[in-house]
């Protein structure tokens, strides 16, 4: 889920090359292998208008992610496979996604249905926005330093969408139980999709909620990547945004809808040893004038993105609701 979707719309990156679309550039005939492909996918992406951010930041990975999706080659082999020919069929469903992703501005990991998380491949498509958090750098450390223990314990995710955060997380901490929450009936069919693909039924519960209701019991650690896009932003994003489920990106008006509630009744939901762990991207700064008395942590991320708040159950206190006014769930 690469980068955070937005790192915000303040900081979104385009292509700025002109040459219009090239949705009607036709594969050449000598251009036959994987590395001659991608060179070619690369140089139609960079005579677009696409943009470049989900999952991907630039038109030459875009372009790989395509080519070796689609001739099931092996990422890990790196440009030894570059030599591989393509078969006519491979060549023209190439040239038809191709089309569809600069014609239409679809995201790639839609046209693919797939997208990468946490160094792992998950099932997406138009029901679940697509992965792209930096929250992965964090789940693969197991949280570390700030969780208590990572030997056992129980975690609760709100807003899973495609299911990719639980999943990753059911994967480094191995002996948790999760459960994951989300409002769309919809995008909990894609995280059950995910869910199956990596046999944990057994651990990972999804649960239809609107945030908390529902949820019962208490969890050593709630995470989250809420949408956090203020509304009144969404005509100023790319066309590929207009392809996820709205409910995913937009949050009211300073687009911290969402993390108010998760904050206002994190503590009620979290052991005394809890950790809560939320996602606002560039909306830091919004949720610190918001929360001015919340010791909130910001950890540095070494792979990019920012904007992950990390706060104990101790530093929530009793009634982190009333910090600020808003509503209560419980």
């Amino acid at each position: 889920m690469g980068r955070s979707i937005l790192h915000c719309a303040a900081s979104v990156q385009r292509n700025e090359l002109d040459g219009g679309d090239v949705a009607d550039s036709k594969i050449p005939a000598e251009v036959k292998t994987a590395g001659a492909l991608i060179n070619w996918v690369t140089a139609c992406l960079d005579s677009s208008d696409v943009f470049f951010g989900h999952g991907t930041d630039n038109s030459r990975d875009e372009a790989g992610a395509l080519v070796y999706h689609v001739m099931q080659l092996d990422h890990c082999a790196g440009n030894r496979d570059y030599g591989v020919r393509a078969s006519p069929q491979a060549l023209a469903e190439i040239q038809t996604l191709l089309d569809t992703r600069i014609g239409k501005r679809v995201p790639m990991p839609y046209l693919l249905n797939e997208a990468w998380f946490a160094g792992r491949s998950f099932y997406v498509d138009q029901r679940a926005l697509i992965p792209r958090s930096p929250l992965a750098e964090l789940i693969v450390a197991g949280f570390t330093p700030w969780l208590a223990s990572v030997d056992d314990g129980s975690a609760l995710e709100l807003g899973t969408g495609s299911g990719c955060i639980a999943v990753a997380c059911a994967l480094a901490l191995p002996h948790w139980k999760i459960v994951a929450t989300d409002i769309s009936e919809t995008a909990l069919e894609v995280a059950r999709i995910n869910v199956d693909r990596y046999g944990l039924s057994a651990r990972i519960q999804l649960l239809k909620a609107d945030m908390f209701a529902g949820v019962s019991g208490r969890f050593d650690l709630i995470v989250s990547n809420p949408p956090y896009v203020p509304a009144a932003e969404s005509d100023d994003l790319p066309a590929e945004y207009g392809h996820e489920p709205p409910v995913a990106l937009y949050s009211g008006p300073d687009g911290l809808d969402s993390a108010r509630r998760i904050l206002q009744n994190a503590r009620n939901h979290l052991n005394d040893k809890g950790l809560l762990v939320l996602e606002v991207g560039e909306q830091r700064e919004c949720l610190e004038a918001a929360f001015p008395r919340l010791p909130l942590t910001w950890p540095e991320l070494d792979r990019g993105g920012r904007g992950i708040a990390v706060i104990t159950a101790e530093d929530l206190g009793p009634s982190a609701g009333a910090l600020v006014t808003g509503v209560n769930d419980d």
